[in-house]
């Protein structure tokens, strides 16, 4: 069985695109995860998109986790509230400038209270200075992410909130998956 997905692409062509979301408090914090690690990046990866049909890393070796994560430029942003991991961002660069958000979501028991918008943010924030922390690279100068219709229904206005732009649209049958969380009864 298939279903119909669309997957919209957005960009940022300048840092001065971004628009901040209001801060959220003090409870929640976004930190770098500087040291790349499998298992925490898949802990992230199946608990943000469990419920929301992300399933493209899911067969991924330990091995093919190490090499993803450990690509020169490419860093986890870890959203945390009261120290409990509520959301992440993936960045990865092409090594020319252009800033991809190759992962972004909260888990499900965390969406709906604002902290999309300031993990957002931080990230993109983060992909525009991404050169700064990696000598070497050279400076951002596009920064996008895509979004489909699977993702949870608030992604597309985030997105737009922040300064994206949409740049591609594009329509397409995929295999209907099954994914591994969330668990019966957890919220989503």
């Amino acid at each position: 069985m298939s279903i119909t997905v669309t997957t919209w692409s957005l960009e940022q062509t300048s840092p001065a695109d971004l628009r901040p979301a209001a801060p959220v408090g003090p409870d929640v914090t976004v930190v770098r995860s500087e040291i790349p690690s499998p298992e925490f990046s898949r802990f992230l990866y199946s608990a943000v998109g469990g419920d929301v049909t992300w399933t493209d890393r899911l067969g991924m070796s330990y091995a093919e986790w190490e090499a993803a994560l450990g690509r020169p430029g490419t860093e986890t942003w870890v959203a945390y509230e009261r120290g409990t991991p509520a959301g992440y961002a993936e960045l990865a660069t092409d090594g020319e400038g252009t800033v991809e958000i190759v992962y972004f979501g909260l888990i499900a028991a965390f969406r709906g209270r604002r902290i999309g918008g300031h993990l957002l943010s931080v990230a993109t924030a983060r992909a525009w200075d991404l050169a700064d922390r990696w000598p070497g690279l050279p400076p951002t100068k596009r920064v996008w992410l895509h979004t489909c219709s699977k993702d949870g229904p608030h992604a597309m206005e985030n997105y737009r909130r922040r300064g994206f732009a949409l740049f591609d649209t594009k329509v397409g049958e995929e295999p209907e998956t099954a994914t591994p969380g969330p668990w019966p009864g957890a919220h989503g």
